[in-house]
């Protein structure tokens, strides 16, 4: 239902020569020092835990200095770098399986740096949300069919403090999904493609956005909303404006659901036995607010295919809750009901996918002050990945002698990554050999800094604005004067002897 990685219509050592000269050819400024950068995070031995040690690595040929103006100064064509990483030849099935999903570059004491938004994260042993600073990232990536700590990211775009994510991401999709058409990926007579999303995205929104395009979109909805169903027929001789909307159907309560319109029961080796129940035809009830401020006159009627997905237990051990699908479909029968909730599932690759971007890659361990240079090393990690998923078929099993040795066609990226110091001298290397340079004199000893870097506010996201206050009358009359007042100021009524005292 997706990419696949096995299966190639060239050489994988080729297309990985390939892809390394086109983002050479992407990076218009300090080309040599960022691509020997990216060189250095997939070469590097363990985890990068920050960027100076990079330039330790034997792959990576020049100073430390070089290496931080690369990300400060560098330039890279993000659309000709995206185009390149879609052409990359990949054989499709009857779908394909796109995921998209917000991850965050948590910032909380970068003070110094612009466009900060507050970013909801889980407190750490407490189950609820905790606002952090940071740079949110709306990343995009393929899908392979079943669970797999391998995907395929196509695109990754930052938001900016008052960026609404549905519009973001819509757009980002919609670009996407051209430059797949473009490049031969998608063809008229394909299926359509399947958006999968989390409920921090507002699904019947981003289905409203992509009306035009070939897309069904899938995402998951909390456990307290209330539907509309459908509007009844109506019957003859009834007089007035017609209703827009139906009966609710509130997912909190078991008496309003109804009969479902399918219903499945399958039996998995994770999750035990899982039902999955099916109703069709419901939409929410739209209102001016948040993100539909903006639309003018009546708002649409987004109807949808509602999936509960019950489990019998959890590969945890802990309390399975159910879970509350939206499909932009209508009248799923049954076997496309278990072929989405099985989407859904596998929806959680993409989160292997940035725990290895940030726990292996070092995506989140540079300490960088603007957000475009924070932009440039996403972009080289996402490259470095999509190296990693190319090499899949070329790569050995390194194992540690305490590990557990894998089948090369298992392997995972971090054992691909192993084996990518042995893989570099077999592909194409275009950057050239540094040249000597002095460093410059920088500041004195003993000046002070004259010029101190501004510091910048943490931005919210949705924040309304703050409402008049208003004062509240008083029932007290104020009591009137009864005397008048001079020229100077001063009351009719003082004496004369007052008015010599204060001469």
């Amino acid at each position: 239902m997706s990419l696949l990685h096995h299966v190639v219509r060239q050489d994988p050592l080729v297309e990985l020569s390939r892809l390394r000269g086109e983002f050479y050819s992407c990076l218009t400024g300090r080309a040599d020092a960022l691509f020997e950068l990216a060189d250095a995070v997939l070469c590097a031995d363990g985890p990068v835990r920050s960027l100076v040690e990079l330039s330790l690595v034997a792959e990576h040929r020049r100073g430390h200095g070089g290496l931080y103006d690369a990300l400060a100064a560098g330039r890279v064509d993000v659309a000709r770098l995206r185009r390149a990483l879609v052409s990359v030849p990949r054989a499709a099935d009857d779908r394909l399986v796109l995921a998209a999903d917000l991850t965050c570059w948590l910032r909380p004491n970068a003070h110094t740096s612009p466009q900060r938004i507050l970013c909801h994260t889980y407190g750490r042993g407490k189950d609820q949300h905790i606002p952090v600073p940071g740079w949110p990232y709306s990343v995009i990536c393929s899908l392979e069919t079943g669970r797999s700590s391998w995907t395929a990211p196509l695109d990754a775009l930052r938001l900016a403090p008052g960026d609404d994510a549905a519009t973001v991401t819509a757009g980002q999709m919609r670009e996407l999904i051209e430059r797949l058409m473009t490049a031969g990926q998608r063809r008229d007579t394909d299926p359509q493609i399947l958006i999968v999303v989390d409920a921090c995205y507002d699904a019947p929104r981003l289905a409203y956005l992509l009306k035009d395009l070939p897309v069904q979109v899938l995402g998951r909805m909390r456990s307290d909303r209330v539907l509309r169903r459908a509007v009844p027929a109506r019957e003859p001789g009834v007089r007035g404006r017609p209703p827009r909307h139906g009966g609710e159907r509130v997912f909190g309560d078991r008496s309003a659901w109804g009969i479902p319109d399918e219903e499945t029961v399958t039996g998995t080796r994770l999750y035990g036995t899982t039902v999955a129940r099916a109703w069709a035809r419901l939409h929410p009830r739209l209102t001016h607010r948040s993100a539909w401020t903006a639309q003018l006159g009546a708002l649409p009627v987004i109807e949808g295919t509602v999936i509960r997905l019950q489990v019998e237990h959890l590969p945890s051990g802990a309390t399975p809750k159910p879970v509350w699908l939206w499909w932009s479909g209508a009248d799923a029968t049954a076997g496309e009901v278990d072929l989405l909730w099985q989407a859904f599932l596998w929806r959680f690759d993409i989160e292997h996918t940035f725990q290895l971007f940030k726990q292996t890659l070092g995506w989140t361990c540079p300490k960088i002050r603007g957000p475009e240079a924070a932009d440039r090393w996403t972009w080289l990690v996402l490259v470095v990945f999509t190296q990693l998923r190319l090499a899949r078929p070329l790569a050995a099993d390194l194992h540690r002698p305490w590990e557990k040795p894998s089948p090369t066609d298992r392997l995972t990226p971090a054992r691909v990554r192993r084996n990518f110091r042995h893989l570099r001298p077999k592909t194409a290397c275009p950057a050239g050999v540094p040249k000597f340079s002095r460093p410059g004199p920088g500041r004195p000893p003993g000046r002070r800094n004259n010029q101190p870097t501004g510091r910048y506010d943490v931005h919210a996201v949705g924040k309304p604005a703050p409402a008049k206050r208003r004062t509240k009358k008083s029932t007290t009359p104020r009591p009137r004067g009864t005397g008048q007042r001079s020229s100077q100021g001063v009351s009719s009524n003082v004496t004369p002897t007052s008015g010599a005292m204060r001469g």
